[in-house]
């Protein structure tokens, strides 16, 4: 018969379960690659780690989404891809900025127009794109935007 006093070993040190509140090494390796894809236009990569699970609003420390990232950088496929796969176009990072207002401001007229197709609101953000055009003379975009 087993003695009641019988106590089960405490796990190794190694063994312990890892600390949730601690981001996991390989999650933050992961999204240094989406944000880095984003960044180079790398339309491939991001559209396998989306169509696997990734979210598509993934945003990094300074609210900056994957669809700003290539948009700011120019990258008109690579942010038509990531709003047909659901991310918002309109999502402002933590300055208020909207992807179509800087590419507004960056004069990426392929991004404006894939963001625009994405159902980008050209009033959305502190500027918005409306008054990002209107601050660098931009009339043909105040009037493009307008006319919506």
């Amino acid at each position: 018969m087993a003695d009641s006093t019988e106590q089960t070993p405490a796990p190794a040190p190694d063994a312990q379960a890892p600390d949730s509140r601690t981001p996991d090494a390989d999650v933050i390796e992961l999204a240094g690659k989406l944000f880095d894809a984003a960044r180079t236009g790398d339309t491939a990569l991001l559209a396998a780690y989306l169509d696997a699970g990734a979210p598509a609003n993934l945003s990094n420390d300074r609210g900056d989404t994957l669809v700003m990232l290539a948009a700011y950088h120019g990258h008109a496929d690579t942010v038509r891809v990531l709003v047909e796969r659901g991310a918002d176009p309109d999502r402002v990072n933590d300055r208020g900025q909207s992807p179509l207002a800087g590419a507004v401001f960056k004069g990426e007229e392929s991004v404006i127009a894939a963001l625009l197709a994405g159902g980008a609101d050209p009033q959305a953000g502190t500027p918005s794109a409306v008054e990002t055009a209107r601050m660098f003379g931009k009339d043909d975009l105040v009037a493009r935007f307008e006319g919506r």
